[in-house]
């Protein structure tokens, strides 16, 4: 198993309406920084998003933002990250990510930050990766999701042999560890991720 060395973060481009989110945000990015994870996300200075890459920058952390370019005013592009990749739509931008990425992190967020999630949720699923993907379920934010997904493996439509890999860390503190307890495989031949609640 090889060190996680790059972190893609998923999470809002807004704060929500819990200071919890925030706070959240800012831990996470200094922890990834202080423990020499390099973070890749969306490239914009807004919400969670801007707040988990300022929060690597300040603690000496290299940030990789990419963002199409119809998202640079709306999202205000961080100017002060080390790497800025502007690409034309969005199916562009989460390939870089995930190529650049060794593991992925879901703060709180919207209905993107979910897209971004479940995409990579399935193609873990069907053996196109074996990259951690955690969930930060700040004050349980998560814990609706992660019961839809009982719902779905009750009636059959999550299988054995198809489950879901991700693990879950219930603040942003315990996300650091799991990451570096878990490597990732690169060539993709990584032992299943067993679902794990910390």
């Amino acid at each position: 198993m090889a060190l996680v060395r790059t972190v893609c973060v998923y999470c809002g481009s807004g704060f929500g309406k819990n200071p919890a989110f925030k706070e959240a945000a800012q831990m996470l990015g200094t922890a990834l920084a202080q423990a020499g994870m390099s973070l890749v996300y969306g490239g914009g200075d807004v919400g969670l998003m801007g707040t988990v890459a300022r929060a690597v920058l300040e603690s000496g952390g290299h940030v990789t933002g990419i963002i199409p370019d119809f998202l640079q005013a709306r999202e205000n592009m961080l100017d002060a990250v080390d790497e800025t990749i502007v690409v034309p739509d969005m199916h562009t931008r989460k390939r870089l990510m995930f190529e650049r990425s060794d593991a992925f992190v879901t703060l709180p967020g919207g209905i993107g930050t979910l897209e971004e999630l479940v995409e990579q949720l399935t193609w873990a699923q069907l053996g196109r990766h074996r990259k951690p993907v955690v969930l930060v379920s700040v004050d349980d934010f998560w814990a609706p999701l992660l019961g839809l997904f009982d719902h779905m493996r009750d009636h059959g439509f999550i299988r054995d042999g198809l489950d879901l890999s991700y693990l879950v860390a219930k603040d942003a503190a315990a996300v650091v560890p799991l990451l570096q307890a878990a490597g990732h495989e690169p060539d993709g031949r990584a032992e299943e991720l067993v679902v794990t609640k910390m």
